[in-house]
């Protein structure tokens, strides 16, 4: 994937820049953007340019709080089979991102969690980075940042194949939905600057994760999946991703119009 586009990056860095000097403590800028958007690309970006800058800056994705293998397949056992895979709102270990933004609020070093995606397992603590004592900006980038619960109504019916067969009873969508509703928009509720990197719609998101999992298979990487794997694994994120670009374009505080090759359109 080609690095971000320039003008993006310097107008967020101004953007960002502007917003800390003007801020107490830290600030948290929270980065929306669907699966193979291009936001962990931006972020690396950014995260480099600003501490080059010389505002100290950090990263956290949301990924990287997800709930340990083991932690979900209890979640799968106990509510739904459904929440044995990462994705929907409830894999996450909110608690520790909360206490991870709590650490550096204080002005205090903060480990960094982070997720093996290839043993879909937390990494071991060893392996974590850390965000130095007195880190001015936090970037918490994630394909559902600062995402809203949908109302009951509409999780009724179910919108593709996978909820048709699988969650005929809404309960996995339901659970996810009121977890959104719960802890989640607390830690949502500590960005200070909300970004969004708006896909023209679904069906591309569908056709850049393919792209992502046809780089992992010519990297021959353990955990790529074929072509059935992935029409399935993006399900589990079509409805909120849907919901997200429906509803959150009119409240972050800076939307980015991509186009189908994730150019910057607007």
């Amino acid at each position: 994937m080609a690095g971000p586009d320039p003008h993006l990056l310097d107008l967020l860095c101004r953007r960002i820049t502007a917003a800390a000097a003007q801020h107490t403590g830290l600030l948290v800028v929270g980065i929306c953007g669907a699966q193979g958007s291009g936001k962990s690309t931006l972020v690396a970006a950014l995260a480099a340019r600003l501490n080059q800058q010389g505002t100290a800056c950090a990263a956290l994705s949301l990924d990287d709080l997800y709930l340990r293998r083991a932690e979900r397949a209890q979640l799968a056992r106990d509510v739904h089979p459904l929440l044995a895979t990462r994705g929907v709102p409830g894999t996450h270990d909110v608690a520790l991102g909360m206490a991870t933004i709590a650490a550096l609020d204080r002005g205090e070093p903060a480990k960094l969690p982070r997720f093996d995606k290839g043993r879909d397992d937390r990494a071991d603590e060893a392996d974590w980075t850390c965000a130095p004592r007195g880190t001015q900006v936090l970037l918490l980038e994630g394909w559902c940042v600062g995402a809203r619960p949908q109302g009951q109504v509409a999780l009724i019916e179910p919108i593709n194949a996978l909820e048709a067969a699988e969650d005929r009873e809404a309960i996995w969508r339901g659970y996810a939905n009121a977890a959104l509703a719960g802890a989640y928009q607390d830690l949502f509720g500590r960005i200070d600057l909300l970004i969004l990197l708006a896909a023209p719609g679904w069906h591309v998101v569908a056709k850049w994760r393919e792209e992502q999992e046809q780089v992992l298979r010519t990297a021959a990487a353990p955990r790529a999946m074929d072509p059935p794997e992935i029409a399935r694994f993006i399900q589990h994120y079509e409805r909120l991703t849907r919901w997200i670009l429906t509803e959150l374009p009119g409240r972050a505080d800076l939307l980015v119009r991509l186009g189908a090759k994730r150019e910057v359109q607007r």
